[in-house]
């Protein structure tokens, strides 16, 4: 009985259920279907509109500030939007203008152009994105940071392929590209971003990023491109770039005039390669001999020294305008053989003398062409005691003699450091440090291992070790600095090398 029971409500059930679909059907079929459209903005559900032309149409037409700004036709809904067809038997439509003043409400809308991105080789940096409305605007701008690096002529006769072959000397470029991946996509962009509009302020970022583009410097008597750049942590062609109308660094400055001492900082890296051909001294060796009839005061020059002549070929490469330490001599011809400069010097003291004070023992350092170049010639100066991206390059980074060729003292003294890091620290690699015992100490570095020990008293010439790349380095050379008044790094003062030869 009870059984009987639950299947005659389950029957019930049943019935009643059909009965309310059909009336429900009927009921549909009354009322016509009709297409609508379902507005989504982020996922989230705006409302459903008859007519999504309207509002397209009424984006356009409300937001006339965006298209007078940036120049435009047409001004699209946010990113995230979406709109979908739908069909429903409902009455129930948002109206347009509501839905419009939502979408508003929620978002920026956006512009049609194109959207810069530059991806870094290091993962840990994060990739930059540039927006711009214009390709030609991004390619102008880029054209103009390639040009504050290579003479703009170079350039477009690399470009064109019109590059005048090297006949005796010179140089042609044989490749550019960038270090990181530039990719251009176009894409609807948010007006609440940076839009780059014009050239100029898009090559200033380029060339200096987030950091001031101008810092002004009122040049007074005396001042140089040179010592203007020096004082303010630039090098020359940092403050070249910086100042594109000044041409070169013999360029002369005004009292008054003001320039630019802001320091560059580019966002990608320009690297050019170039195949140069170019004539290069050979310093001439100084032969001394010691009259003991003349005082110590005493100096004759019996026959002059002239400087030789290298025409070397080397292939290097540029990073924004740096020279690569790595530079190769592909191969070199001797045009002139250098002429040894003889000296005669007086080796006797001077008698005692109560009147004068007497004579004052102490270590004659002869300057200029008694120090000696630490390297084998042919060599390439890569890069000069300067400036560097706002930090001292305290030495001179020399090259092309070749992984493993030999290193000299370049003066009488005795080693105080000899190994890895020490004093100079671990981006020295492995070193040398030399007292000279007259206030000068000389330091060596990246050198791929050392021929001498601390304590040792060495000569001038003196193999002392072999070039190389160690410690933090781009390349084969060697870094030489010197130092006076103390040991590198550790109370001494850094002066540019090229001074013992001045």
């Amino acid at each position: 009985m009870k059984a009987r029971s639950v299947i005659v409500c389950t029957l019930i059930t049943m019935i009643i259920t059909s009965l309310v679909f059909i009336m429900g059907f009927l009921d549909k079929k009354a009322e016509p279907a009709k297409e609508v459209y379902q507005v989504y903005l982020d996922g989230k559900k705006l409302g459903a509109i008859d007519n999504k032309e309207q509002l397209y149409s009424l984006i356009n037409k409300e937001q006339s500030t965006i298209k007078d700004k940036y120049e435009v036709d047409k001004v699209y809904p946010p990113n995230g939007f979406n709109i979908t067809k739908d069909v429903t038997y409902s009455n129930k439509v948002s109206d347009v203008k509501d839905v419009y003043e939502e979408i508003k409400e929620e978002k920026p809308f956006t512009i049609k152009g194109y959207v810069i991105t530059i991806k870094y080789k290091d993962e840990k940096k994060k990739p930059i994105q540039i927006n711009v409305l214009d390709q030609n605007v991004f390619k102008e701008a880029l054209d103009n940071l390639i040009t504050s690096f290579i003479p703009e002529n170079e350039y477009r006769a690399y470009m064109n392929d019109t590059q005048v072959e090297i006949v005796e000397t010179g140089s042609l470029i044989e490749t550019i590209y960038f270090d990181e991946t530039i990719t251009v996509k176009e894409a609807y962009i948010t007006t609440d971003d940076k839009i780059y509009t014009d050239v100029q302020e898009l090559s200033q970022y380029l060339m200096f990023g987030n950091k001031p583009t101008e810092e002004k410097y009122t040049v007074n008597q005396g001042d140089t491109i040179s010592t203007v750049a020096f004082n303010h942590k630039l090098n020359e062609a940092e403050f070249l770039i910086a100042n594109p109308s000044l041409k070169s660094a013999d360029s002369l400055l005004s009292i008054g005039q003001q320039v630019n001492i802001a320091l560059i900082n580019p966002i990608v890296t320009l690297n050019y390669e170039m195949h140069v051909v170019e004539d290069v001294d050979i310093d001439y060796e100084v032969e001394t001999t010691y009259d003991d009839t003349q005082l110590t005061t005493y100096s004759e020059v019996t026959q002059a020294g002239v400087k030789g002549v290298n025409r070397i070929t080397k292939k290097v490469k540029y990073a924004n305008g740096e020279e690569n330490q790595g530079a190769v001599i592909v191969s070199y011809e001797t045009i002139k053989e250098p002429q040894t400069e003889k000296v005669i010097k007086g080796s006797k003291k001077p008698a005692y003398s109560e009147g004068g004070g007497g004579y004052t023992s102490g270590t004659y350092i002869d300057n200029g062409a008694s120090w000696a170049w630490p390297t084998n010639s042919p060599y390439i100066l890569t890069s000069p005691y300067a400036y560097r991206w706002g930090k001292l390059h305290d030495g001179l980074d020399i090259s092309g003699t070749g992984y493993g060729s030999p290193i000299y003292a370049s003066l009488d003294g005795v080693v105080v450091h000899a190994g890895n890091a020490g004093y100079a620290g671990s981006s020295a690699g492995i070193n040398v440090i030399i007292n000279h015992e007259n206030g000068y100490y000389t330091l060596y570095a990246h050198m791929s291992s050392v021929s001498v020990s601390v304590g040792q008293r060495v000569s001038r010439r003196q193999k002392i070790g072999a070039m190389g790349k160690t410690g933090v380095a781009t390349g084969t050379h060697v870094h030489f600095a010197v130092w006076v008044g103390g040991i590198p790094y550790h109370g001494g003062k850094s002066i540019n090398p090229l001074e013992l030869w001045s």
